[in-house]
């Protein structure tokens, strides 16, 4: 993975990515989004969301105008159809559970001035509430300088769950169903809160921060 910026065919074909992708979830699940603005326009960005469905990457992917980097298992770069999408965006991968090589790549990316989106829950949710966050998470936080922004997703849970093979519209011109989507952006976090708390402290933090913003993105929902 390059952490410098994307070059021009990577931009272009990124941003017809983003008007598909916007376009089809408007319309096929309701999608709503608030707090974009909450993103710095320039700079490094530390993304934190919470994670219920394979969806969510793309859920905010298109809430954010900008040429994000996300995380992604390193298994998933081997699989036959997601692998090439994953590669081309271009992804980072990780072990699942945040070790020393995914650390340091997400921090390679935020020195190239990138917007890195992590899930510190490290899987998608079984329940469809925030799971409690990876320890990896910590030590990421400990060590980032840039505004930490915490990003909720609702409704991808009942859209599109690690239980289902195939997802669940809720069409825009139709009834709303259980599985329209919403994503609310918090404003930034200044990594200064956390440089005297335990690992334990910040795992605390941070996970109550993302259920507050799934609250918010919940109450977003088209219902």
């Amino acid at each position: 993975m390059n952490p410098e910026r994307p070059d021009f065919r990577t931009c272009r074909w990124y941003d017809c990515l983003y008007f598909l992708g916007f376009t089809v979830f408007t319309f096929a699940f309701s999608y709503r989004h608030e707090g974009w603005a909450n993103i710095p326009r320039r700079g490094p960005v530390l993304i934190l969301c919470n994670h219920h469905s394979m969806l969510d990457p793309i859920v905010i992917g298109i809430a954010i105008r900008r040429y994000i980097c996300q995380l992604a298992r390193k298994d998933l770069f081997h699989q036959r159809f997601i692998g090439p999408l994953i590669r081309s965006l271009p992804g980072i991968p990780i072990d699942r559970n945040m070790g020393k090589d995914g650390i340091q790549a997400v921090l390679d990316a935020l020195h190239h001035s990138r917007p890195v989106v992590v899930f510190p829950e490290g899987e998608r949710s079984h329940t469809g509430q925030v799971q409690p966050l990876k320890p990896g998470v910590a030590l990421l936080i400990k060590r980032v300088k840039c505004p930490i922004v915490p990003v909720g997703i609702a409704g991808t849970f009942a859209a599109m769950s690690r239980f289902m093979k195939w997802p669940k519209l809720a069409p825009l011109l139709l009834p709303p169903e259980p599985s329209t989507i919403a994503l609310s952006v918090g404003k930034p976090i200044d990594p200064a809160r956390y440089e005297n708390m335990s690992r334990e402290e910040i795992l605390e933090d941070l996970h109550a921060v993302l259920v507050a913003q799934h609250a918010a993105a919940e109450r977003k929902r088209r219902k």
